[in-house]
């Protein structure tokens, strides 16, 4: 069920059910396979983030001491391409964005019971005008959503392994983040996936 909490923001209860979590698990465990994990390091500090992440589709998200955040087309551990990006998240993103142009990167983040995400802006894409669709698979988090500033107030809610959330419009360029992860007695989608983790974020955008 589809419900607007904002204007621009888009929150889909439920979207996948469990078989189709399922399986989007096994494709994610597939690209995990092909492009390993690694840990991005913050600009100019170098200090680590908690979330270990990966990326499929033409682009991925990088982030290191030196160069800073960007999107580049090859692992920066194998040197390999990123892989293809499974063909149901195209279909998620046509389904529930309606964006005429397809995605170009999905950002894998997979958290421990410890990992978080600070309040932060996508805004290291040239395409702005696109949406942002963000897909939860295993345990539950407390998501925040700010507003356009850092200093606005924000607002914080649960989301639940299938649901989806877009950023659009006016709310594209809303500060947004994990405060924690959530104790939830669901049992693991994908043993391959949930290996690395107890919660794993897709977040699909356009770039260029």
């Amino acid at each position: 069920m589809m419900s607007e909490i904002a204007l621009g923001v888009f929150y889909y209860a439920g979207l996948l059910d469990p078989a189709a979590q399922a399986a989007l698990a096994d494709e994610i465990a597939q690209v995990i396979a092909d492009a390993p994990l690694y840990v991005s390091t913050m600009p100019k500090t170098g200090a680590p983030m908690s979330v270990r992440m990966t990326n499929c589709g033409a682009l991925g998200w990088v982030s290191d001491k030196e160069r800073g955040y960007r999107y580049e087309s090859r692992h920066p551990m194998t040197g390999e391409p990123w892989p293809a990006m499974p063909p149901r998240l195209l279909e998620l993103w046509n389904e529930v964005t309606r964006y005429p142009k397809p995605p170009e990167a999905c950002l894998v983040n997979v958290y421990d019971e410890q990992a978080r995400m600070g309040l932060h802006q996508d805004k290291d894409e040239a395409d702005l005008a696109a949406p942002i669709l963000s897909l939860s698979l295993g345990a539950d988090c407390r998501f925040r959503l700010g507003g356009t500033r850092r200093g606005d107030r924000a607002v914080a809610f649960s989301l639940s392994s299938g649901d989806a959330l877009v950023l659009s419009g006016p709310a594209r360029m809303r500060y947004h983040g994990v405060d924690r992860i959530l104790p939830t007695a669901n049992a693991p989608l994908s043993p391959a996936l949930f290996a690395f983790g107890v919660r794993v974020n897709l977040t699909l955008r356009r770039v260029a």
